[in-house]
């Protein structure tokens, strides 16, 4: 907001910035010679006049504030001998310094590299899987012309994402048991003589997760995509075609265009949790033969951490605080590439 200024002298104007004051209040001159004095919205009189659309973020920040940094506080057990019980304070931050010795007794232990392993090869699967499939789907949603069959197809894609993670999971466990349905329909087929061990057979771990996976989420993932493609503009779709642009070319040069930003920014939270692959089903479905290929950094940390005798809450911290320090750089680094390249970023 600018207003004229009162008069000044000549000499007064010749020294005046050509350009609003960045911070606070202040006369400025126009190239055309016109003395106007800018004035800045300060926060406190922004916060008296919206009151009620901040008032709307208290509880997201409430929430934000209790549950996420809050806990942040336990984050020091990492580098402190943590004992259950003991008195205050060293129930919330432990007794002893210890430093990096947590995290230095878990990367030399003989569990880290199998769990490592498997964490990377599982998130790389899903990701690899799990990522391109909503776009797919919301691209041909979008070129559907019946909106019945568009909701009905919309509706029954997006119905795993609202079951509950234990029912996924003893679904998968009933599923693939010797007697289960996948092996009836394989003998009922032909496809095979003789059951198959799913269960008992490390090596079908990776492939039924991933599989279930894509089914739980691959159509609630299309829900930012549509959404996206409602914003692409339709005078450059009749422009293309006036050009002879096929669908396919009016696809590949227009609509994938017009979604990039959503796409980048959902790539690059994807990989900012790439090691967050999703603990509770695999710890779920996790039976002993399983462990051997399911077995990952979120599993393994619960396991020993609450589950050890004894428990290794500094231990188990030291984990997280690790997978978490990944995730970041990960993030950071994903987010840097992609603005190089597409000019297109979360920040």
């Amino acid at each position: 907001m600018a207003r004229k200024h009162p008069e000044l002298s000549e000499a007064d104007i010749a020294a005046l910035p050509t350009s609003p004051p960045k911070r606070g209040n202040g006369p400025w001159r126009t190239p055309r010679g016109v003395v106007v004095w800018s004035h800045r919205e300060t926060w406190g009189h922004a916060l008296r006049k919206h009151w009620r659309l901040y008032s709307l973020c208290a509880l997201p920040l409430a929430y934000l504030l209790i549950f996420q940094y809050v806990p942040l506080i336990g984050t020091v057990i990492a580098f402190r001998r943590y004992q259950a019980g003991s008195a205050f304070p060293y129930n919330i931050i432990g007794s002893s310094w210890k430093g990096l010795m947590y995290v230095q007794q878990f990367i030399h232990s003989p569990q880290f590299w199998d769990v490592f392993r498997n964490t990377i090869i599982i998130a790389a699967y899903t990701l690899v899987f799990t990522f391109p499939l909503p776009i797919i789907l919301a691209l041909l949603l979008n070129e559907l012309r019946s909106r019945r069959f568009k909701r009905v197809v919309q509706t029954v894609s997006y119905l795993p994402h609202f079951m509950s993670v234990v029912l996924i999971a003893g679904l998968i466990l009933q599923l693939t048991l010797a007697n289960g349905l996948i092996n009836e329909v394989l003998l009922k087929l032909h496809l095979i003589t003789d059951p198959v061990a799913f269960q008992q057979s490390p090596q079908y771990f990776r492939a039924i997760y991933v599989i279930s996976t894509v089914w739980q989420t691959t159509g609630w993932g299309t829900i930012l995509y549509l959404a996206a493609l409602t914003n692409v503009d339709e005078q450059l779709y009749e422009a293309s075609a006036i050009d002879g642009a096929s669908r396919w070319r009016q696809t590949l040069h227009v609509t994938l265009p017009g979604i990039r930003p959503t796409i980048v920014v959902l790539l690059v939270l994807n990989i900012g949790s790439f090691l967050n692959v999703g603990w509770e089903k695999i710890y779920l479905m996790l039976t002993d033969p399983w462990k051997s290929t399911g077995d990952v950094l979120s599993t393994y940390l619960i396991r020993v951490g609450l589950f050890g005798q004894p428990q290794q809450l500094s231990y188990a911290t030291a984990i997280g605080l690790f997978q978490s320090i990944i995730g970041l750089i990960l993030v950071i680094s994903a987010n840097a590439v992609s603005r190089r390249l597409t000019e297109s970023s979360l920040w």
